[in-house]
């Protein structure tokens, strides 16, 4: 059982109890458990303080089934110098990072011979966001989340 699970589970448990005491023994474990997962901590705390069961159930249905990424169409952005330089940086960063994966002795059967999986990766340092953002934008890159990004194939 995850948190979440145990945090539905102890919600239906104070939709269903009426005893009190009981009640705000699971109000405290909810107040605790709610804190370690990434909610909206003013929402969560607001919740709990108030004992609004139905705004916590609609935070928790929010964390399970995140809104989907909308794939747009790649807008006619203009590749500029410098966003020519930070693709090619972050070619040759990928290349590096593949063949370091793939040169590790001992974590490939018959120590190597299989290509690296990787596919993306945190863009290199020296250029800001916005080129990068920029670089998504022309449907040179394509983001992955989580501040990676890789090729689009």
């Amino acid at each position: 059982m995850n948190i979440i699970q145990k945090i539905q589970r102890v919600i239906h448990e104070i939709r269903e109890n009426k005893d009190p005491m009981k009640l705000q023994d699971d109000w405290e474990l909810i107040e605790r458990l709610v804190m370690r997962v990434p909610v909206d901590r003013v929402r969560a705390e607001q919740a709990c303080r108030e004992k609004d069961v139905d705004t916590l159930d609609a935070l928790l249905t929010a964390l399970e089934a995140p809104p989907t990424r909308v794939e747009s169409k790649p807008e006619h952005v203009e590749v500029t110098h410098e966003m020519r330089k930070a693709l090619r940086a972050f070619r040759k960063r990928l290349k590096l990072v593949r063949l370091d994966d793939e040169s590790r002795i001992g974590n490939r059967r018959l120590t190597g011979g299989s290509r690296s999986e990787i596919d993306a990766i945190v863009p290199p340092d020296g250029y800001s966001n916005d080129v990068w953002n920029s670089l998504v934008a022309a449907g040179l890159l394509k983001d992955t989340g989580q501040g990676f990004y890789t090729l689009p194939s």
